[in-house]
């Protein structure tokens, strides 16, 4: 264990030690009472002659000697026999609160409404420790459910509105008489709507994706990344084979639309996409060198290389990505190129299947990669 002996080896080891203390202690009384009530030497009289016959003292010594000796052999035994019992009782002891710090750190944004640490049993100062771990979770999932509603409900109510504005831009440059100053203010304005818009969805959708998925069921990846890249449209290199995973279809359509545009936009002129499927999720692009310390930040809202033009996005794309990931259970790695771009590896919980042509292949190794991957870390990792 990191930094020391953990608290079962500490209290066997103390345990150990007061047994050896109060033993030795005990030793010393038993050795002090022992010599004081040896024999000495005595005197007696036959017929009328006194003789005095004297106790060899070497056999007084050899019985103290003796005592000492066993005593002493005893006493380790049952020190070692004392730390063996010790580290038994201790683990029994510690096993409740074992149990509460794997489930504490098995807990998750998404799910801190459903699991709870709910000890039965008599009352004692781990059940009352486990109550108050139940109500502060109680509270972080009031927080955490009051933040998600807030940023869905503020999101759908801002959708309206923004459509409004567009439409009423549309209409007003569609007009025949207006002006060359007026078309490009309603261009910047059409611009700067649609920028809104994206970062309105990317909120929405990141709120749904923090809530977790509405429901967990086979969807087949290979059969959404086709549907999502055809869309795009554009040179994307996409290979996919079969690989059914676990969760909620709405969800991974958003997390594979938003890898596949966030490479697209983020690519150099003349550069590519490659997308590959199975057994994991593999998008890459050739896009500008990404600096390495500046990798595990991209996974954060807003969060950008370069800020200039409205075309670039929001800065939320990774962000919803590594969202629906954390609320999917699977893994997000992302890693710089060495000749510009990102490499963006998913992996997510495989769907069970009985037919073994659906099954995930094999997995593939981007052969353009040699730098050693960057985990990000999500918000409720």
């Amino acid at each position: 264990m990191r930094g020391g002996w953990s608290i079962r080896t500490r209290l066997s080891v103390l345990i150990g030690v007061l047994f050896l203390t109060g033993g030795t202690v005990l030793l010393l009384v038993t050795y002090l009472l022992v010599r004081t009530n040896l024999p000495s030497p005595v005197e007696f009289s036959v017929r009328g002659d006194t003789f005095r016959i004297t106790e060899d003292h070497r056999y007084r010594d050899e019985v103290l000697r003796t005592l000492i000796a066993q005593s002493w052999v005893a006493l380790l035994v049952a020190a070692v026999l004392a730390v063996a019992i010790g580290l038994v009782v201790t683990d029994r002891m510690l096993r409740p609160i074992r149990w509460i710090t794997a489930t504490a750190r098995s807990l998750g944004a998404d799910d801190l409404d459903r699991r709870r640490l709910a000890r039965t049993g008599r009352r004692d100062e781990l059940t009352e420790l486990a109550d108050t771990i139940d109500g502060m979770l109680d509270r972080l999932a009031d927080a955490f459910e009051g933040r998600r509603r807030f940023a869905a409900d503020v999101s759908h109510e801002l959708r309206t509105p923004l459509a409004t504005q567009r439409t009423l831009i549309e209409v007003a440059l569609g007009r025949p008489d207006v002006s060359a100053d007026t078309g490009e203010l309603g261009r910047r304005l059409l611009t700067l709507n649609v920028r809104t818009t994206r970062l309105i969805e990317g909120l929405l959708v990141l709120a749904l994706s923090d809530r977790g998925p509405a429901t967990r069921e086979p969807v087949r990846l290979d059969h959404l990344v086709r549907r999502v890249v055809d869309a795009a449209g554009g040179d994307i290199a996409l290979e996919a084979d079969p690989c059914p995973v676990l969760g909620d279809a709405v969800l991974l359509e958003h997390l594979v639309l938003n890898l596949v545009q966030n490479a697209v936009r983020h690519n150099e002129p003349g550069g590519r996409v490659r997308v590959r499927v199975g057994p994991d999720l593999w998008v890459e692009n050739t896009g500008p060198v990404v600096p390495e310390e500046l990798v595990a930040s991209l996974t954060e809202p807003f969060r950008r290389m370069d800020r200039a033009g409205s075309d670039r996005g929001v800065g939320l794309g990774l962000t919803i990505v590594a969202s629906v990931v954390a609320a999917h259970r699977g893994t997000l790695s992302v890693r710089a190129r060495p000749g510009g771009g990102l490499s963006v590896r998913v992996a997510l919980p495989h769907a069970p299947t009985e037919d073994a042509s659906e099954s995930c292949s094999q997995a593939w190794v981007s052969p353009s990669v040699t730098v050693p991957p960057v985990t990000t870390r999500t918000r409720d990792q």
